[in-house]
């Protein structure tokens, strides 16, 4: 694992290519899970591709079904739900990145699966990724200590420059309900 001086070092060199004109195209690595975060995600990645020359990777980790118990679902069960899942998300990726491409970012979708942290580490080695662009939901801290965090593994074990976009938090009111009014005395 890298020592954070080593990270630091590498973000420097990365920054400093694109600041002294290095015409390298970059690769921005972006993780997505069609959550309420994806969009975000896919325009900060956008918007960093503009910025820096790059090109987007959009990679989906499909997880297989977990089983919990002896009377869990048959084998070829787990196969037909893993392959549905996988055409959603092929069809959500080609979305996604017909989006960027008429925005005028290259963009290229991987789907691949297994356990999210260590693919999108092992891809962004592969790719030799400058940056991971990666979503949070925003969960509690006891949340990430039981279930842990997807954007917090990669962010503690990734080699490159990792952005995380938060989930935006906006109030949002039930329309028709309105606050009862205070009482005259």
């Amino acid at each position: 694992m890298p020592t954070i001086a080593e990270r630091k070092k590498r973000a420097r060199d990365s920054l400093a290519g694109n600041l002294h004109g290095n015409s390298c195209m970059k690769t921005i690595l972006t993780p997505i899970d069609f959550s309420r975060v994806t969009q975000a995600v896919v325009d900060e990645a956008a918007a960093l591709a503009r910025a820096f020359d790059g090109r987007v990777v959009l990679l989906h980790v499909a997880q297989p079904p977990v089983i919990t118990s002896d009377y869990g679902l048959m084998l070829e069960n787990i196969a037909q739900i893993t392959a549905i899942a996988k055409k959603a998300a092929a069809r959500q990726l080609a979305r996604l990145r017909a989006e960027l491409q008429a925005g005028q970012v290259p963009a290229d979708p991987v789907l691949l699966t297994g356990s999210p942290v260590t693919i999108i580490l092992d891809q962004a080695k592969k790719l030799a990724a400058d940056y991971i662009v990666i979503g949070s939901h925003g969960h509690t801290a006891f949340y990430d200590l039981l279930i842990g965090s997807t954007a917090s593994g990669v962010l503690k074990k990734a080699l490159c420059p990792v952005i995380i976009v938060p989930l935006a938090k906006t109030k949002k009111r039930k329309s028709g309900k309105r606050l009862p009014a205070a009482k005259e005395n």
